[in-house]
């Protein structure tokens, strides 16, 4: 069965939509909604296989993409990738700024390389891909971009080299929404919260046994969030249903940023998740 998005199938007919980290997670899952929607879907990563294999399943439900591997961390193999995506598929019509990465660590035993690994991953490198874009292709016809934050209001605590870039991210994301809307170009964040996704296995064994099992407690709605939920609120900032929405941040995290400390939430199950992404964790029944 196809992807069961609530949008319009059309919405993005004609449109050409860049996902950096699309081989996997939520990168992958925002990449077939914008297929079963319409675009043509072009997903960027480092390992080819990642991406060959998503390629692989949106082909297989019919729909319009190709991959392009490279680091989003290396000026110049961005600037020649978008060269050539632009050659390939003429003008960039959205940009999902998804890649990015960390581990769990406290401030006091992250290395410098670590730290400087990190900010290239969710700062530098979204900072990269938006500028090359926007000079080859949105400077002249416009284009929506969304950057992938977090929640990182009120400090990050074990991960504090992430929420220092997730941080900078949303003001690059306010000021290049001011300087490139002359060209009709909108810019806005995502800040998914606890999200099940595949990322999670790349934490170390502690890290996924004892903290992962406590998340969905922190929320108030009591359960975590599914990757085709960030998707969708993903593809709602891409489309011209957000047309007078740029430099803000969308918060998907169930509550979880919300102070609880007055009126604790208690245990329930209220909360009914969306379950759009036909190849993903869970399926609706045919």
């Amino acid at each position: 069965m196809p992807y069961q998005s609530i949008f319009s199938r059309d919405l993005f007919r004609g449109q050409t939509i860049v996902v950096t980290g699309g081989g996997s997670g939520i990168g992958r899952c925002t990449a077939h909604e914008l297929a079963a929607l319409g675009a043509t879907v072009l997903i960027t990563g480092r390992k080819r296989e990642k991406l060959d294999a998503t390629v692989a399943e949106l082909h297989e439900d019919g729909a319009s993409a190709a991959s392009y591997a490279f680091d989003i961390r290396d000026e110049d193999a961005v600037t020649a990738t978008v060269a050539q995506i632009v050659a390939e598929h003429g003008p960039i019509h959205g940009l999902v700024n998804n890649a990015g990465g960390q581990y769990p660590m406290p401030l006091a035993s992250i290395g410098k390389k670590g730290w400087d690994a990190v900010i290239a991953n969710n700062l530098s490198g979204g900072f990269l891909m938006s500028r090359e874009v926007y000079r080859q292709s949105m400077q002249m016809q416009g284009g929506a971009i969304v950057n992938m934050i977090a929640d990182m209001w009120g400090g990050m605590p074990l991960m504090g080299h992430s929420g220092a870039a997730r941080a900078g991210m949303m003001n690059l994301t306010e000021t290049a929404a001011v300087e490139w809307a002359p060209s009709g170009v909108r810019v806005n964040a995502v800040a998914p919260g606890f999200i099940a996704s595949s990322g999670m296995a790349h934490y170390d064994e502690k890290f996924r046994t004892e903290t992962i099992p406590q998340m969905a407690g922190l929320a108030a709605l009591k359960r975590m969030g599914e990757e085709d939920e960030v998707a969708a609120a993903i593809v709602f900032l891409l489309s011209p249903a957000a047309a007078f929405i740029t430099g803000a941040c969308l918060k998907i995290d169930g509550g979880t940023s919300l102070s609880q400390k007055m009126l604790p939430v208690p245990a329930h199950g209220a909360s009914t998740p969306f379950h759009g992404f036909h190849r993903g964790r869970h399926r609706r029944p045919a």
